[in-house]
């Protein structure tokens, strides 16, 4: 225990930096996706999706993200093979990495996982730093099987919402009636939806244990809630007969622009409360070795500690604020144009995806989830609408991640042993 002993605060001091590193990178490319459509729809300017994330998504990490991230302890690596000395070490490196890794790919603009980019990370440490031996390999199956199924998933189910938009409420005589009429009950599914991705997934980590029931009836009330919300903010839109001579639907747009800023709050608290343990998690394991001298069971559940949260929303809401425009405009405007109500289509189906994969426990990313989503609702409009190149690109940093993770974590593990044993 002479390295915790000696350099226990150091190593902390590094650890929170490291943290604060890679909560600015899950803010700077993570949390853009979920503000992508919103933006690129134009529903809300680039300033007031970043607002609404900076509230949303600090009160989602904050009030709904405290839990150690299950990815480092639910079977990827074996902790009983790793000393604590090595597992603050290799945490350090892994949370190193995964966040240089996202530096790069949000400064290109490339929408990768942050989930994959910490698995990627911990797996090359375990595996190299300590024995092959250390890694559950069984447990990167499912994670690798979430590139294909997340995004096809989601995408069919986006451009099922799409045609459903085309049915009702576009190819219609009276587009704008149909679109007051029919969009609340889309208003509903969303507040339903993201409800009860939040309730069952993310307010277990204060104490709020809910059943199934609870969950689908308090969810169904926050469905109706929104949607008499909606009905009362779509009564002050009016026909605007001068837009829609330029455009023959830009009325019926505004309808579903009052639609995209539900989900797009929505979306920024999940997201908030889901994916922050992809940025506190390894701190919070390296916090819990480091404060106990070493004696405590690394592969133990335990409370992530209020700071380690709070650190974790800050670098989140400072990583878009400063960088995460370069994703939101590959999210938003360069896979597919994107109005308010395609837009929409691709956030529901995120979230649906999302809660369906969740209640079945199989791991997905939210950035895949959301890409193949816009790439449904481009295919509805037909393959032309793609921007095939932009999608090249994004499917090769997919597959880049996990290994990139991995080597980059070795390198960085092997750095920090040399320099501290």
């Amino acid at each position: 225990m002479s390295l915790i002993a000696d350099y226990g605060l150091v190593l902390l001091l590094l650890a929170c930096l490291f943290g604060f590193f890679m909560a600015w990178g899950v803010g700077a490319n993570d949390v853009a996706n979920a503000m992508g459509t919103s933006v690129g729809s134009r529903a809300l300017t680039i300033k007031q999706a970043i607002l609404i994330a900076m509230v949303f998504e600090f009160a989602g990490a904050y009030l709904a993200g405290g839990e150690v991230t299950e990815t480092i302890k639910s079977g990827i690596v074996d902790a009983s093979m790793i000393s604590p000395d090595l597992m603050v070490l290799g945490m350090m490196s892994a949370l190193l990495a995964a966040g240089t890794w996202l530096l790069i790919a949000s400064t290109k603009g490339w929408p990768v996982s942050t989930t994959h980019s910490i698995v990627g990370a911990v797996i090359g440490f375990a595996a190299v730093g300590v024995s092959m031996d250390a890694v559950h390999w069984s447990g990167v199956g499912p994670i690798v099987a979430s590139w294909v199924v997340s995004p096809v998933l989601s995408g069919f189910v986006a451009f099922g919402l799409f045609v459903s938009v085309q049915r009702l409420i576009i190819d219609t005589d009276n587009p704008f009636l149909n679109a007051k009429r029919f969009v609340p009950l889309y208003m509903f599914a969303t507040g339903f939806m993201v409800s009860i991705m939040t309730l069952t997934k993310g307010l277990k980590h204060i104490g709020l244990n809910l059943s199934t029931t609870e969950g689908f009836f308090l969810s169904a009330g926050v469905g109706a809630l929104i949607m008499l919300l909606g009905i009362a903010l779509l009564s002050r839109i009016k026909v605007d007969v001068e837009a829609d001579k330029a455009f023959h639907y830009a009325s019926v747009e505004k309808v579903f622009a009052v639609l995209m800023i539900f989900t797009a709050c929505a979306m920024a608290f999940a997201h908030g409360s889901n994916d922050v343990a992809n940025a506190v998690g390894p701190l919070a394991a390296i916090a819990g070795v480091i404060q106990s001298n070493g004696d405590m069971v690394v592969g133990a559940k335990s409370a992530v500690p209020g700071w380690v949260l709070l650190l974790g929303a800050v670098g989140i809401v400072i990583g878009l604020a400063t960088y995460g425009y370069k994703v939101i405009a590959t999210i938003g405007k360069e896979i597919t144009e994107l109005t308010p109500s395609r837009g929409f289509a691709a956030e529901l189906a995120t979230a649906t995806t999302v809660v369906g994969a969740s209640a079945i426990g199989l791991p997905v990313s939210t950035t895949h989830t959301l890409v193949g989503a816009v790439l449904g609702v481009g295919l509805a409009r037909g393959i032309g609408a793609l921007n095939l190149g932009v999608i090249g690109k994004i499917f090769m940093s997919w597959l880049i991640t996990l290994p990139v993770g991995a080597a980059l974590s070795i390198f960085f593990f092997f750095i920090l042993r040399g320099i501290f044993l």
